[in-house]
Order: structure tokens, then sequence, then C-alpha cells
């Protein structure tokens, strides 16, 4: 409860006027926020204290989607796992592929092919097209900018086409495997890819010439939602969220994987940390990925899509397993007992296009993971919250939650 004096200014019995001061109490008001809740973006629930319109207090809820994903990794295979990394950041689920893949690829020590690497870098700036696509319509949605929205869904439809053509479907992709990819690229499918980057590009440009210097769109974003540099350090936030504070941080050129010290790219920073930056970043970052799938495309080395020399980690080709069997036998032993990985822990992260999706993973030998933990990003860019909402008014929270551009299936976990 709050007290607060204001002062009026009435007129008396005769006629003149008479200064007062009135005290009056005001209460403030709990409202939950979610978890049923367009703005949430998922099963997202906030305790907010107000009063008023001011937020003074915000208390992020979590669990609601809770599925123990990593204890369901510690009772099957490493390529029975793959399909649950699917349902991480469901939006970018051929990204969360091919990190899981990294991952017990650096356990086992092994390197695939270069041409591999490249379909796998082509795979994830596509992915973190698509991600950034949805994210940014349903950001702008949230403040009432639907046109975006239609503009942006659109282009997500296109890859959504693009990935059922490599991979068979369009949503969970499970397109990565230990040691390789499941299939090679389809005959014409990087000239479609291509396609889709050129006309891809103007959309950007018209999207921005609707929101950047939109009186609307400014007002509010612009100074809303501020993370400093220090603030997200210490919040362990990732990603665009991270380099819109002007942290200067992207796993892709700090520690390259997959081939990325080969391509070219800019890293996009923001300035004030606000919700504004944080949508600039976001827009660059998919000119950047573009530029990245070009690059790829354009030296795509030949040779095979898998490590041809893993045979106790990458299961035969299909005409193989027909054909012979020994190749009969390791199929069955890869399928049932999962591939020989030796005993040791590694973590390794990969750049996402929500952050730093990392796996930190125990084995004890075996085709099955002893322990496994899985650092989602979407958990502590939400961290903040807590934080960077009070102050701000009720309808802004809209704005920071979309901003901000988490998943609750990573989450959650």
């Amino acid at each position: 409860m709050s007290t607060e004096t204001t002062e009026y200014t009435a007129p008396d019995s005769g006629g003149k006027a008479a200064t007062a001061a009135q005290e009056f109490e005001t209460e403030h008001l709990a409202v939950s926020m979610g978890p049923s809740h367009p703005s949430t973006h998922g099963v997202l629930r906030l305790n907010l204290e107000l009063d008023g319109e001011i937020v003074k207090m915000c208390d992020p809820v979590l669990g609601y989607l809770h599925r123990g994903d990593e204890k369901i990794a510690e009772n099957m295979t490493y390529n029975q796992f793959v399909p649950y990394t699917d349902r991480l950041d469901y939006l970018a689920p051929l990204a969360n592929n091919a990190a899981y893949a990294m991952a017990v690829e650096k356990l086992a020590n092994l390197e695939v092919p270069e041409r591999c690497q490249a379909i796998r870098v082509v795979t994830s700036e596509l992915a973190r097209i698509s991600a950034h696509l949805l994210g940014l319509g349903a950001y702008t949605m949230d403040v009432g900018a639907l046109t975006v929205f239609m503009i942006t869904f659109t282009e997500r439809e296109k890859l959504y086409k693009l990935f059922e053509e490599l991979t068979g479907a369009r949503f969970t992709t499970s397109y990565s495997r230990i040691g390789g990819v499941v299939r090679d690229m389809p005959e014409g499918w990087t000239n479609r890819v291509l396609t889709f980057c050129e006309e891809l590009l103007p959309l950007l440009d018209d999207v921005e010439s609707l929101l950047t210097r939109n009186r609307i769109w400014f007002d509010r974003t612009a100074d809303i939602g501020i993370i400093s540099k220090e603030d997200a350090v210490a919040y362990g936030l990732t990603g665009p969220n991270l380099r819109g504070s002007g942290v200067d941080v992207d796993l892709r050129r700090d520690v390259p994987y997959s081939g990325y010290e080969q391509y070219e790219f800019e890293v996009p920073l923001g300035e004030n940390g606000d919700c504004y930056d944080r949508y600039a970043v976001r827009v660059e970052e998919m000119r950047q990925s573009v530029r990245i799938v070009r690059q790829a495309i354009k030296k795509m080395p030949g040779g095979a899509f898998y490590a041809e020399d893993a045979k106790k980690i990458y299961a035969p080709r299909k005409d193989k397993i027909l054909t012979s069997m020994e190749e009969l036998i390791q199929n069955f032993m890869i399928t049932t007992e999962g591939p020989d990985m030796p005993a040791g822990e590694v973590y390794f992260e990969a750049e996402n296009p929500k952050g730093a999706l990392g796996f930190y993973i125990v084995s004890k030998g075996g085709g099955v993971p002893y322990r496994m933990k899985i650092r989602g990003p979407s958990f502590n860019n939400l961290s903040i919250l807590e934080k960077v909402s009070v102050g701000a008014m009720i309808s802004d929270i809209s704005a920071i939650l979309g901003s901000l551009d988490f998943v609750m299936g990573e989450c959650d976990r």
C-alpha cells in the first residue's frame, strides 16, 4: 500500500478558490499474466505486482511444460535422442540436431567430412532465419503491427517447404545423426535455397521500412526493457539478447565449429540494450545468415555426407544393409545398443538462434549416456525479467517479452 498527496483547487462557499491537500491511499494490485496468455509465447506465468500501470515486481514462474528431457536422454541411445532435440527450441530443430550431434562427436573424438560440416552450416543458418522470422513477426504482433507478421510468416513457410524437401519433415526434422546427416541434399535443392535468399533480402528491407523509423514502433520499443552490458553478462544472457546490449560475443566466430572459420560475416551489436536494439540485431543477423549460406553453397565440397570410417557409430546405408551380412549386423547393433562411445565427459555449445545451446555429456562407455545436462539459452534469457520489468508499464511487458524471443520448450526441457 502506498500513500500519495495531491493538491487541488475548489471553490468555497463565497465563490473564492481554496487550496487543500488531500491524501489518498492506493493498493498494489497482484496480477497473474499467463500461463495462458498470447503474449507469453507459451506456458509462462508472470506474477506481477502493479501500482496503477507501473510494474513494481515481476516473478517469472516456469515449469508448466517440464518433460524431463535430460533424464529421458539417459535411458535411450544417442541416436534415439535426436528427435527430442527437435522439441527444445522447436522453431530451429535443424540447429538443435546439429549442436547435439557435434557434442556427441566431440565425445567420440570423431570428425565428420567437410561436406557434412557445410550442410550443417547451411541448415543451421536457414534455421536461424526461420526462427528470427517467426520471432520478429510475433514480436511485432504483440505490439500491434500485424502486417509484419503476415510477411515473415509467409517467408517462413517457404523455408518449411525447403526443409521438407531435405529432411522429409517440415517441423520436427531429426536431420543430423552422430557422424553425419540422414541423407544428402537433393538435386537442385541448393539452387532453390539461393532463390529464397534472393527473395528474402528485399522483404527484409520492406519490414524495416515499416518499422525502423515508425513513430509508434519506436515509442513502444526504444528505451524500454534496457539491459546493461553488466547485467547481460551477470544473468548469463547469450545470442541476440546479449549482443543487443553491446557485448561482442558470437560462438561461430570466437569458438568456430563445423567450418565457420571459413566464412566471412559480421556480428551485429546494439548500443542501448533496449527492445529496439534487440529487434535491429535480429534483422541484421538474418542478412548475415544469407551471406553465410551463399558462401557455404558456393564452397560446397564433394564427398560423403557422413563419416564412412565410423562403422560402430553411423549406421550403414540401406543398400549395403540389404546386400551384406556385416553391414546388417552393424546396423542391428547400432539400432539396439547404440553407437559405441568411449568413457569420458564433454561439453559443447553452439550459437543457436536464441543463444548458446550447450550439451554436457557424461559417458561410461557404450551406446547410452550416463548423464546429460542441457543448457537452454531461453532459460537464462528469461531470468533477466525479474529485474528489467520493474519500473516498466504493464503495456511494456508484451514488448519486453517479444524482444527476448524465448521458447518454453528449451526453458523447461
